[in-house]
């Protein structure tokens, strides 16, 4: 019998001690297993990707990519997590360990496993085959359901309805799905739903005839990536994908057509999803900053006055690790020797030591010299820029040291014999590359 406040479950109890007969005792809720597929190799984000794993990117200043989806998991009380990594893990398994450290004594864990050829000499083909090749993980918990999410998405997202709907309805597997323009459609994993609006009727990579949504033909439901499983449902279907040579062992390509067909899959509409603190302009925000102009899009969002996503929704927080780093300071204040940022994301450990910052996000350590001009940039940690230097339009990753009267975002091609230049014009400086003026 289902409480009907919630996905708990009670029984009738019928015991000797019972004087009454009839009692309802209280079963624990369904049993939830988190997996973040963490393991992307990111190549659309090079030079940033060259030596970390996409989820491990900084973003805002003091996050990690990872960070989003980790907090909401957190913040829903899914407190049993495997985060599954494979390229350049290492920066991303030492923050995950460093930082996503829970109370084992209740059971409570967020733990990075690093591909290991449990199943013979080759690395993960997929994402699918990712969570073939770490079943055991599964088998060491026993769910009742399996939540697999994306590691490198921005978004603030209350996973416990999602999986209400999942139980309520059924199905062996839901979808999370994001409302998109259907001229969108060619850019996204669409899932066409049926006249219900729940069931999914057919899963495409990117149509260029998508059909519109049943009570919104001007729009598609787009893949967030994220996904809810009935946990034996998920075994079979991975066993069974697993053994056909000509599959591509992925959850959106393979698996999840497996479901459509068998009539078992589910879309979440995110449009439907409340997290506390959100208010109308930043609901249902959701970025996939899986290229290097989306990225900085989504940063220059955070330094405008009224940004569409909210850092400071207390509700619902960002969590992440910090360094034991003092106070920002601003230093001078004479003539055109001042010391200020506006508009800008400024994180502890900074030093503005009589430069300017506009419009820019200023990582952990970076510090501008006297009469250095910083403008619409994102600085990383510990980034140093010289006396008399300037950075405009630009992406600078860590420990870059921009000379003395350098000048960044001007002269698009120089830069571009230098750096990574994108579609945008952004210049992009990899971490720890050496700048000439």
């Amino acid at each position: 019998m289902r409480c009907p406040a919630s996905t708990e479950m009670f029984t009738i109890c019928r015991c000797a001690w019972c004087l009454l007969g009839v009692r309802r005792v209280k079963v624990l809720p369904m049993k939830v297993l988190a997996i973040v597929l963490a393991g992307g190799e990111g190549k659309r984000l090079l030079p940033l990707t060259a030596d970390r794993a996409k989820p491990a990117v900084p973003f805002a200043g003091m996050y990690r990519l990872i960070d989003f989806v980790l907090s909401n998991l957190a913040n829903a009380h899914y407190l049993q997590i495997v985060v599954l990594t494979q390229y350049k893990n290492h920066s991303l398994d030492r923050h995950v360990s460093r930082t996503w450290r829970l109370s084992s004594m209740l059971g409570n864990y967020v733990t990075p496993v690093p591909a290991q050829q449990r199943l013979g000499p080759h690395w993960f083909s997929g994402s699918a085959d990712a969570l073939f090749q770490n079943l055991n993980l599964i088998y060491d918990e026993l769910p009742d359901h399996v939540i697999v999410f994306g590691a490198d998405h921005i978004y603030r997202m209350d996973p416990r309805q999602m999986v209400e709907q999942h139980i309520d309805s059924g199905a062996d597997v839901t979808v999370a799905a994001i409302r998109q323009p259907i001229e969108l459609a060619d850019q996204f994993g669409v899932i066409e739903a049926d006249a219900s609006g729940r069931r999914i009727a057919a899963f495409r990579e990117k149509p260029k005839d998508a059909v519109g949504l049943p009570d919104a033909p001007d729009q598609i439901f787009a893949s967030m990536g994220n996904y809810v499983f009935r946990t034996q449902a998920l075994i079979e279907a991975l066993r069974e994908d697993a053994l056909d040579p000509g599959s591509k062992h992925d959850l959106g390509g393979n698996i999840i057509p497996m479901f459509v067909k068998s009539g078992g899959a589910e879309v979440y509409d995110f449009a439907h999803n409340k997290v506390p603190g959100s208010t109308e302009r930043d609901r249902g925000y959701w970025r996939d900053v899986g290229t290097l102009d989306a990225y900085y899009e989504a940063s220059m969002d955070l330094v405008s006055v009224q940004p569409v996503f909210n850092l400071y929704n207390d509700r619902w927080p960002i969590y992440s690790g910090h360094d034991p780093l003092p106070p920002a300071k601003f230093v001078h204040n004479e003539g055109d020797r001042v010391g200020h940022a506006l508009d800008s994301l400024v994180s502890p450990g900074v030093i503005v030591s009589g430069g300017t910052a506009l419009r820019s996000i200023l990582s952990p350590g970076v510090v501008l010299h006297s009469h250095s001009h910083v403008e619409d940039s994102v600085l990383m940690g510990c980034v140093k820029v010289g006396r008399g230097a300037i950075v405009r339009k630009a992406i600078i990753d860590k420990n870059v040291v921009i000379p003395d009267g350098a000048r960044i975002g001007f002269d698009p091609e120089y830069d571009r014999q230098r750096f990574t230049v994108t579609r945008e014009g952004v210049v992009v400086i990899g971490k720890n590359e050496i700048v000439d003026r």
